[in-house]
């Protein structure tokens, strides 16, 4: 019997989301359900189920859904299961591939979120063609999907990749991850408003960021009060672009990409990330690599780019 369509779920730490994607890569129907109320796995699974369920029934029924792809934190291709994600509300090892199987009897298969927005970057984005890239997502942390030669490296565990805990600076603040000075600290959107907070507290500059509650401020905070020539603003763009571009400069060394693309609410800054990045990913290169490596933005909604990524994970699903 035909199966014209899959579903792709986006699991985040805040929502989840979640939709059913035809042969064309066409979101033709999506919905959500806030991950972070969900204590207790179980419930959350039940929610999930009936949303998938309701979107199932819109496209006549389950027999038209050839499998389910998920991209989540800390999820793992080989087992299934979302493994010790520090910004998740559950703990240890969750096989929600096959817990979600089992209840709606569809096939499922699961990645890490940000090997699921390369896989959309890859298949409908700016890396399409490309066989060598890496795409670096700037949220609530840093994650990282690297291709080689068209295929995603997962490493001998399914765990390879993460670049966001790649330690940039020793000694540095604490992760959530349980280790200190890692690039997400810095350069991930929460990372943004900490330097803020930093920023303002060693400094006695005037900035528009000074009549906002510091435990508040935000990156968007800081992005609309740079815009506006606040130079305190500005100057943690600088660091957080210098801080990007001197890791990038290590990622190129491993595996020379064609390009590294930047998704998320963070790469939307524009120039006054990408500026500062380029600079300094091209001051720390290796000679051989010099004026070789785009820094690009997604061309991806972020609404559908794990999405999609995820739901390509679908039409495998066994």
């Amino acid at each position: 019997m035909e199966q014209p369509y899959v579903i792709g779920i986006d699991l985040g730490g805040t929502n989840t989301v979640f939709g059913v994607v035809d042969a064309r890569g066409n979101v033709i129907i999506s919905s959500s359900i806030r991950t972070a109320i969900h204590n207790d796995i179980n419930f959350y699974l039940e929610d999930l189920a009936q949303g998938l369920i309701q979107l199932i029934l819109q496209v006549g029924g389950k027999e038209k859904i050839k499998g389910i792809g998920i991209g989540a934190p800390n999820g793992n291709y080989f087992t299934g299961a979302i493994e010790f994600a520090p910004n998740l509300p559950w703990k240890g090892k969750i096989p929600l591939a096959q817990l979600l199987s089992d209840k709606l009897n569809i096939p499922v298969t699961l990645t890490n979120d940000a090997n699921a927005a390369a896989i959309g970057e890859m298949t409908y984005g700016a890396a399409r063609g490309m066989k060598d890239f890496i795409e670096i997502t700037l949220g609530t942390g840093v994650g990282s999907g690297i291709v080689i030669n068209g295929s995603l490296v997962y490493g001998s565990d399914g765990f390879a990749g993460e670049l966001g805990h790649m330690i940039v600076r020793r000694n540095g603040r604490n992760c959530g991850c349980g280790r200190q000075g890692c690039l997400e600290t810095y350069c991930s959107a929460t990372g943004v408003a900490r330097t803020a907070r930093e920023y303002l507290d060693i400094c006695t500059d005037n900035s528009l960021l000074r009549v906002i509650p510091p435990a508040t401020i935000t990156s968007k905070d800081v992005f609309d009060a740079a815009v506006k020539g606040d130079t305190m603003a500005k100057d943690i763009f600088e660091t957080t672009g210098q801080i990007l571009g001197e890791a990038f400069a290590d990622f190129v060394t491993f595996s020379s990409p064609e390009a590294i693309i930047l998704f998320g609410g963070l790469a939307q800054a524009g120039d006054l990330l990408l500026n500062p990045i380029r600079h300094h990913m091209e001051k720390n290169l290796l000679q051989i690599y010099k004026g070789k490596t785009k820094i690009l933005v997604s061309q991806l909604k972020d609404s559908d780019a794990a999405v999609l990524g995820a739901s390509a994970l679908g039409w495998e699903a066994k």
